[in-house]
């Protein structure tokens, strides 16, 4: 799996070109700037979620545990003798040694030093600017506070305070300039600067990072500067310039606001480029496939309901990655007609963790009770010496593990590389024997590695299992496919169940993964029934409708079927889709609405505002912007009583309520057309700016021409300027044409 800082620094950096691509250039500056926090947000979030392992583009790591022996059935010699010896006092067990990569742990030093360095130098600017603010006398302005700094410095802001110098500039340019700034602070600007430095603080290495940092830079100064522009007494003329007087070579520090002069132009352009259409907010929604994309390349992928295979004592694999010896202690229990034996080893008297394993009490012959003794199991691999002694049902000692040399030399001849003593000791522990390694290879499996072979025998797959699977139809097996099929206990009953209900050629690979969800035939056969109406009515040309696809455990059917499991989409939802009019609803969208969470009752609800014969792809767009049946119904008490779907959705996108609606009513313009109203929104037009068009004298008003109007940036500051220069025109049309003549 990537590292967390590399997958963080992977998706920063693939947000960033999806934002420059299709968003830089765009003025829906709020938009963005919400686009560039939630995304700075997901880096961090994203590579935690883990993804099912259908829609991962990666294989899910093994998840297999040796499971608890609970009877071995040695080949033993049991012999017991008596000794004496002192028994150590031991109160330790087995610990893991991890060794790492030196060149991998200076680069781990060389990340947290500079996360250390560039943290400091975070709170060294905090406590910096707070010095700076509270040191020095201030003006109050309402809630902001006015600190006048002697230095040749551009202004700033931080959190509430405004950082200027007054001798460097006239009153209009200092007025302009406080403006500025106490909108950054209403918007609370100080906000983003501080998430972006803390995302640099873990992300210095990234150029993207840093980059990520200009551009929301950027849109904030784009954002300043579009609020701006709409009060009515600043002229974009003027405050051009005053942005002109204001730019320094002098910066203040990163986490302030302020007037950067590298970004003069960028924004002076911005100014004056044509607003975006509404109709281009749909490349936002290009995010979302970007975010699936990166979830399901490097996600780490899992299997719902996966099951636990560990119940565990013993995990022999886990024995040889913990490094259990050849010699060490063991402490015993008996309960009923068992031992359950813990090992550690000699010289861990620090670990806290133990590997063991359960015998008989008859296949450990007399236990030395009261009285130090030893005892031994001997199998293929070797023989183990226990000595010590049993108080009750409780006893501790020593254990001397015995490598057998020849059984080495007889798994070689197999293929099955046994490299230490303890690579024997894990197979002495399991008790493989070299006719467990026939059977296998008598069945076709004749390239065995060891760690096939422990899971193998741990989960005690014998020839009569692998007969009953292939039996049921699966041939072309795998000893890695063995094995999550046994611990999955998915056997030859269960494999029929699944081929009998429409799988017939079904792979290891999807009962694993059918089973892993608890998809049963049952399952199968509900889905089938409730799907079988549409699928013949979608794809009426195929002669088997839903069977066709699942015959060999692939398509898209196999994948809804998945889907629907693991959303918990079964009869009864479907029937209550179909009940509520879409008889003929595709998968695709019974899968998009389950998961927005549309119920009968809900679609219910819609129908009853109004809209009895609502399209399905209506009603997931209804569903998506949370339209209620309140909301409806203020609508067509506002006015339109019989709007159309398609323009109600458009309105609810927009956030027009019955307030917005009602506020041009209430200033006298009477029942405004329901495209006129989308378009009036659409570019936030709002009742009191059509006011001041008739304090201009424009009686009478053509809601078309305000929409010219305002689209075109014919503004009632604009006309104000242009009377002041003399242009003294009878109609807005004309101020519109002006304008256009100007622009150009």
């Amino acid at each position: 799996m990537i590292p967390y800082t590399l997958y963080v620094a992977i998706i920063i950096a693939a947000f960033l070109v999806f934002y420059k691509t299709l968003l830089q250039n765009e003025t829906f500056f709020r938009l963005n700037r919400y686009m560039l926090l939630t995304c700075m947000t997901l880096a961090f979030v994203l590579p935690l979620i883990p993804v099912p392992q259908q829609f991962s583009f990666r294989q899910p790591p093994p998840n297999l545990t040796i499971p608890h022996i609970s009877t071995l059935t040695p080949k033993e010699d049991i012999s017991s003798t008596q000794t004496d010896f002192t028994l150590p006092n031991v109160e330790t067990e087995v610990s893991q040694t991890v060794n790492k990569d030196l060149f991998v742990q200076w680069l781990i030093y060389l990340y947290w030093f500079g996360v250390i360095i560039f943290g400091f130098n975070f709170l060294l600017q905090i406590v910096l600017l707070l010095f700076k603010a509270y040191s020095k006398s201030a003006i109050l302005d309402g809630k902001f506070r006015i600190v006048e700094i002697p230095e040749d410095k551009a202004p700033c802001s931080f959190a509430n305070t405004i950082f200027i110098n007054p001798e460097k500039y006239d009153w209009e340019t200092y007025n302009q300039v406080l403006q500025h700034e106490k909108i950054h602070i209403q918007e609370k600007h100080t906000f983003d600067l501080l998430l972006t430095e803390l995302m640099l603080i873990f992300q210095w290495f990234n150029p993207f990072a840093w980059q990520w940092r200009k551009e929301l830079e950027s849109n904030l100064e784009y954002f300043t500067d579009a609020l701006m522009l709409q009060k009515d007494d600043i002229r974009k003329e003027h405050y051009q310039m005053s942005l002109l007087k204001v730019a320094a070579p002098h910066f203040p520090l990163s986490l302030t606001t302020n007037y950067n002069q590298s970004l003069l132009k960028k924004r002076l352009i911005m100014m004056n480029s044509k607003k975006s259409n509404v109709h281009t907010t749909w490349k936002y929604f290009f995010l979302l496939p970007v975010i699936a994309l990166l979830i399901c390349s490097f996600n780490e992928p899992f299997r719902q309901n996966q099951v636990n295979l560990s119940t565990t004592n013993v995990d022999a694999k886990n024995e040889v990655e913990n490094g259990l010896k050849n010699t060490g202690y063991w402490f015993a229990t008996i309960k009923n007609d068992k031992v359950n034996i813990h090992f550690k080893n000699e010289d861990d008297e620090e670990s806290n963790n133990s590997s063991g394993t359960t015998f008989l009490v008859s296949e450990l012959g007399q236990l030395p009770q009261d009285k130090q003794g030893t005892f031994t199991v001997k199998r293929e691999a070797g023989t183990m010496e226990f000595t010590g002694r049993f108080e009750g049902n409780k006893g501790m000692g020593n254990y001397k593990f015995l490598p057998n040399k020849s059984y080495l030399d007889d798994m070689k001849k197999e293929g099955i590389d046994l490299n230490t003593d303890e690579d024997l000791l894990v197979f002495f522990m399991i008790n493989i024997n070299e006719s467990y390694v026939h059977m296998l290879k008598k069945n076709g499996f004749k390239n065995l590695h060891k760690d096939d072979l422990i899971p193998l025998a741990a989960l005690k797959v014998d020839e009569a299992y692998i007969s009953s699977i292939r039996m049921a139809g699966l041939n072309d097996l795998k000893p890695g496919d063995l094995i999550p099929l046994k611990s999955m206990n998915i056997d030859k009953k269960y494999i029929e169940e699944i081929r009998n209900s429409g799988y017939k050629d079904v792979t290891a690979d999807k009962l694993i993964t059918l089973k892993s969800m608890d998809i049963d035939g049952k399952y199968i056969a509900d889905y089938k029934s409730a799907t079988k109406k549409q699928e013949q009515s979608n794809y009426n040309h195929r002669t088997d409708d839903i069977t066709s696809n699942l015959t060999n455990g692939g398509g898209d059917e196999d994948d809804d079927i998945i889907a629907f499991k693991s959303m918990d989409i079964d009869k009864s939802y479907i029937n209550s889709i179909k009940e509520s009019g879409y008889a003929n609803v595709s998968n695709s969208d019974l899968i998009a609405i389950k998961s927005m969470g549309i119920t009968q009752e809900y679609i219910k609800s819609i129908k009853n505002s109004g809209y009895p014969n609502i399209e399905m792809d209506d009603l997931i767009a209804v569903k998506s912007l949370n339209l209620s049946p309140e909301y409806i119904k203020s609508i067509k008490n506002a006015g339109y009583p019989n709007i159309d779907i398609d323009d109600l959705i458009a309105m609810s996108s927009l956030n027009i309520n019955a307030g917005y609606i009602s506020s041009y009513k209430n200033a006298g313009y009477g029942q405004i057309d329901v495209n006129d109203m989308i378009a009036l929104k659409s570019l936030d037009v709002t009742s009191e700016l059509m006011q001041q068009y008739e304090e201009l004298g424009f009686k009478d008003l053509d809601i078309q021409e305000v929409i010219s109007a305002k689209s075109t940036g014919t503004t009632p500051a604009f006309i104000k300027s242009m009377r002041e220069k003399g242009h003294n025109l009878k109609s807005l049309e004309k101020y519109i044409t002006l304008k256009t003549v100007i622009e150009n």
